[in-house]
């Protein structure tokens, strides 16, 4: 599963197993327009890019996003019938795929409030759970997560730092840790290396960005 998840550059993820999945695809290079699913975590500019989804996305493109977000979507010119929408610890099976909503929110900054309802996902593709945090804190309910595979933020400012990301995924004990959301807007690859040091060596990290 690994070899099938790439990230294009932030947070922009991209799962080809089965079907074709997006995570808030942003600064695609490519116009693929090969995506099955585009999920959306929240209407950041980083995250919800209306130039980079219509590169992904083909057709009869199914899209997710949190019910807080309905608006923006459907005012970026995504149709109603192929919009679905998710609050936390809500469950969709889209497409073979099981999607749970998590919350992803801030703790001890201003940048994404719990009240937002914004969310993180898991992804039940086959025998694998990947949760996919977005832009969160550490928080009970993301340590709650049953997952193989997380991809957490690790780059500061907007999210949780590299100390805090490490010692979340010590608490949250997946199989393997994919660092996101640093070396590009924010963050750089210093992240990448202190993410590592703290990381339990029982852990495998896998680096995407480099």
């Amino acid at each position: 599963m690994l070899d099938n998840i790439t990230i294009n550059e932030h947070s922009s993820i991209r799962i080809d197993d089965k079907v074709i999945a997006y995570v808030d695809p942003f600064r695609l290079k490519e116009e693929r327009h090969d995506a099955d699913l585009i999920l959306f975590t929240h209407p950041h500019f980083d995250h919800f890019s209306p130039e980079d989804f219509r590169k992904a996305a083909k057709a009869d493109t199914i899209y997710v996003c949190p019910l807080s977000m309905k608006k923006e979507a459907l005012d970026a010119g995504i149709a109603p019938a192929q919009l679905r929408t998710l609050e936390a610890e809500e469950n969709l099976g889209i497409l073979g795929i099981e999607i749970e909503g998590v919350p992803a929110y801030n703790t001890n900054k201003p940048n994404h409030p719990k009240e937002k309802g914004w969310l993180g996902y898991v992804l039940e593709i086959g025998p694998h759970q990947i949760y996919v945090a977005g832009d969160t804190d550490r928080i009970p309910e993301g340590e709650a997560v049953q997952c193989d595979i997380a991809l957490v933020p690790i780059g500061g400012t907007y999210t949780m730092n590299a100390r805090e990301a490490a010692d979340f995924i010590n608490a949250l004990r997946p199989h393997t840790v994919i660092p996101t959301h640093y070396a590009s807007i924010v963050g750089s690859l210093d992240d990448a290396r202190e993410f590592i040091k703290h990381l339990d060596r029982e852990i495998e990290v896998c680096l995407k960005i480099v």
